[in-house]
């Protein structure tokens, strides 16, 4: 019922097709720019390469943040999906093995953009819907997200070999410029926020705006619990990039290719988990959504140690559904526990608090999997996994009146300021 209201939403409907017009290209792009990277250097390092530079500007998270927080989203959106089509237009003088820098330079770009981009759509939402609809929204996005990656990448690399990498440049460029389109017919309040006034050096001021986010996390006593859970679960999850390997090779004694017919099975799961996942939220409350979706994942890393294709097979299902439900649960209690004008700022910290451990955990995952047995490796992530769900689930039990995060006064607020702002409440 609540999808068919979000659905019916005129404004909802064009914000949300945009936004997978814009996915459609993403998708289609991320592969085949790795692809034309290999057949023009031969290199499989060089076309790792392509993915490094997409996800370095990740460090960037807090200040793309805070310009989702300073100013007007649904401008803020159209300009960045123009400025996505034109971010690709140099791919279309890519020729041979010496324009590859040029290949890398636009997928650092493009990695800028999609930082500034995820925020300002997550707060543009709270906006435009209402809260109970927010979990429908995000259900729906990631839903297209997860149904593209099954789809999209196969297109790409199948438009690639027939017209080669400037024709799904081309693509990828008339989905950014639809995308603006579509923004520009929503209509929706996008008053330019607040800026709060500059007290003390420019360092100091600019360090305390982006950080705020961060702040908000770790005031707040129930996201600074869910905080913790999910930072704890990022620390093994990495090491599904290096288990999967050896599931395969060691556990199924099959080749390496055989590794996309689990990656199937983890997408089907993903998409299962996206269409239940809103209606778990609104009848469980996004903690415990969350929760047992961390046992979902803790699932199919234990399934993956047992050497039988049908029990890996199954895990990998539930993996794909945990993962997507716990994204959507947890993108939805960002929501709804951030004021608004911090909404930027506390997704692009929530995003750093998460990317990081994960980071860490790719890396560690690549040197355990050649000292200990691969089995030992996955029970070991499914074991943390465990506690982390503990640990949400007892975050879950915190009364709605403990949950709050407790008022603060703005650090970047003058006290005439907050003054003036308690008056008008008043009145």
């Amino acid at each position: 019922m609540s999808t068919r209201r979000l659905l019916a939403d005129r404004p909802a409907r064009r914000y949300l097709a945009g936004q997978a017009l814009s996915l459609v290209g993403d998708s289609s792009l991320w592969l085949a720019c790795g692809i034309w990277v290999k057949d023009l250097t031969g290199s499989d390092g060089a076309a790792g390469l392509t993915f490094l530079f997409f996800t370095v500007p990740a460090l960037l998270a807090p200040l793309a943040g805070l310009l989702a927080d300073r100013l007007p989203r649904r401008r803020l959106l159209v300009v960045a999906n123009l400025a996505g089509a034109a971010i690709l237009l140099p791919l279309l003088a890519v020729q041979g093995p010496g324009q590859v820098p040029l290949i890398y330079a636009v997928m650092f770009l493009y990695g800028c953009l999609n930082l500034v981009i995820a925020p300002a759509q997550s707060a543009l939402l709270v906006s435009l819907l209402p809260g109970d609809l927010l979990a429908d929204a995000n259900a729906f996005l990631r839903t297209v997200r997860e149904s593209l990656r099954l789809l999209a990448p196969l297109a790409g690399a199948g438009l690639y070999a027939l017209l080669g990498g400037a024709a799904v440049a081309v693509l990828d460029m008339a989905t950014f410029v639809a995308a603006a389109g579509l923004l520009l017919t929503v209509r929706v309040a996008d008053p330019t926020p607040e800026r709060p006034e500059r007290r003390g050096g420019a360092l100091r001021h600019w360090t305390g705006e982006m950080t705020a986010g961060l702040r908000h996390l770790a005031g707040h006593p129930l996201l600074r619990r869910v905080v913790l859970a999910t930072a704890l679960l990022a620390l093994v999850l990495g090491f599904a990039e290096s288990t999967g390997y050896a599931v395969v090779d060691r556990g199924l004694h099959r080749s390496p290719e055989f590794l996309g017919v689990l990656q199937a099975a983890q997408g089907i799961g993903a998409l299962l988990g996206g269409l239940g996942s809103a209606a778990a939220v609104r009848r469980f409350g996004e903690v415990r959504v969350a929760a047992a979706a961390f046992l979902a994942w803790a699932a199919g890393a234990a399934l993956a140690a047992t050497p039988l294709l049908g029990p890996v097979l199954a895990g990998r299902v539930s993996s794909g559904a945990g993962l997507t439900v716990m994204a959507i649960a947890l993108l939805t209690l960002l929501q709804r526990s951030a004021p608004e004008r911090l909404q930027g700022r506390v997704y692009a910290g929530f995003e750093v608090t998460t990317t990081v451990p994960q980071t860490l955990s790719i890396g560690l995952g690549a040197y355990l999997i050649g000292v200990v047995d691969y089995r030992a490796l996955l029970l070991t992530e499914a074991a943390v996994v465990v506690l982390a769900a503990l640990l949400l689930f007892r975050a879950g039990r915190l009364s709605p009146a403990r949950a709050e995060a407790p008022a603060q006064p703005d650090p970047a607020v003058s006290p005439a300021q907050a003054s003036g702002r308690l008056r008008s409440a008043g009145a």
